[in-house]
């Protein structure tokens, strides 16, 4: 009974998340209330509240799962240059900026910020430890595992790093994602005490 039990939530919380994605990408986030939520979903204002508790929260479940849709596509393409960690840096980086780019929910945080402390944009600058924490880590994992040849100092301090400057560029693009993803790469190699290609 308890797996059905969780099965629903999850289910549930899925249902409430694309409800408020929808409304986030149509409308901004500024418009966004838990009745708008529970109208799209089909649920009660209630059941919204029980499940998140805040908007604030909801907001941070927004950010999170999308997060995790972007290191699904990040591995894929750690795991599609495997032999070489600065052209796997490149592409996972290159993939990042590009699918942000053309990410509804992505467009809609950079764009309809106003900055306030109720702002999505906050879960990408001020308030990005939760997001920071979940790359660096599943990032490490993966570093420490495919090159086993890098000792863990300089593999943490590349990791943080590239994540950190990715984060930056995704929120302020200076350059084109090539040319951007290049760098973050051989920042990468320099720290991690990669041989020059």
């Amino acid at each position: 009974m308890t797996r059905y039990r969780e099965s629903v939530r999850s289910l549930l919380r899925e249902r409430l998340l694309d409800a408020a994605y929808e409304r986030v990408t149509d409308g901004g986030w500024d418009g966004l209330r838990i009745a708008h939520i529970a109208t799209t979903a089909g649920v009660s204002r209630q059941t919204v509240y029980t499940e998140f508790g805040t908007k604030e929260a909801i907001g941070q479940a927004l950010v999170m799962r999308e997060v995790e849709r972007f290191l699904l596509g990040v591995q894929e393409q750690l795991d599609a240059h495997r032999d070489d960690p600065e052209s796997a840096a490149a592409a996972a980086v290159r993939f990042t900026l590009a699918t942000a780019a053309d990410n509804p929910l992505v467009k809609s945080i950079l764009t309809s910020s106003r900055g306030g402390p109720d702002d999505l944009l906050t879960h990408l600058t001020t308030r990005s430890e939760p997001l920071l924490t979940t790359a660096t880590a599943m990032l490490d994992g993966y570093a420490a595992e495919a090159w086993p040849q890098i000792d863990a100092e300089s593999r943490a301090l590349a990791i943080e790093t590239v994540v950190r400057l990715t984060v930056s560029h995704l929120v302020q693009p200076s350059l084109p994602p090539d040319l951007t993803a290049a760098r973050i790469a051989r920042t990468l190699a320099r720290i991690a005490l990669l041989p020059e290609n």
